[in-house]
Order: C-alpha cells, then structure tokens, then sequence
C-alpha cells in the first residue's frame, strides 16, 4: 500500500516545545532511572558503613569526594521529583486536578519542589 502521507515532518528538537505536563512526566521517568540505578550504590554504602570502624571512615571519606556529592545532589533531585510527581499521579488517580488547568498547577508545583529540593540539597551537602 502506497503511503500518501503529506504531512509535514518536524523533527528540529531544539524547538519542539513540549507542555509542562510532557516535562514532568519525562522527569519523572528519569527520576526513578536514577534512583534504581543508585540502589547498588546505596546498598554498597550500606555494608561499607556497617563492617566496623575503619570501614565506617572510609564510607565518609567516599562521601566527601566531590564527584558523590554531586551524584547526592542529583539523587536528591530524583528523590524529591519522584515524591512530589507521584503524589500528582496519586490524586490523579483519585479524579483530582485531572483538569487542563489545574493539571498545569500541579507539574508546575511538583517540578518547583524539585528544583527547591535541589537547591537545599546543594547548600547542605557543602
């Protein structure tokens, strides 16, 4: 079958302009990627800091590198994001804000959490 599509193809990314809703749940997605992703970090963390003392020292000093705490800072974004983006989806599921306008608040709200999250992560991990 012969396609007669005559569509216009728009595939410039850099000026596609997705609603605030798209971003959110985008966020979101990464969020929970990353936060799986830190669970073996976590858990490594974890045993490290439970086998004694000297064991206990080195996980500090492990935190104290600057490259974790910049993966902390980002893991605190997706903490914070996937708490606040799931409590949207939460009430969403309850038939609440399921409307255009109020949908838009709501992103809004969650994504303003995580980026306040965000900050307040990065001046107390200093």
């Amino acid at each position: 079958m012969k396609n007669n599509n005559k569509r216009p193809v728009f595939l410039d990314l850099t000026r596609i302009h997705q609603p605030v809703m798209a971003v959110m749940s985008i966020a979101h997605r990464i969020a929970g990627v990353l936060l799986f992703l830190a669970i073996p970090f976590a858990a490594y963390l974890l045993d490290l800091s439970l086998r004694g003392a000297e064991s206990f020292a080195e996980a500090r000093a492990l935190l104290d590198h600057g490259a974790v705490k910049l993966f902390l800072w980002l893991l605190i974004w997706a903490f914070a994001h996937h708490f606040f983006a799931g409590l949207r989806y939460l009430l969403i599921d309850l038939d609440m804000g399921v409307d255009l306008a109020t949908g838009r608040r709501t992103a809004m709200a969650a994504l303003g959490a995580g980026a306040v999250a965000f900050l307040l992560g990065g001046v107390l991990l200093l």
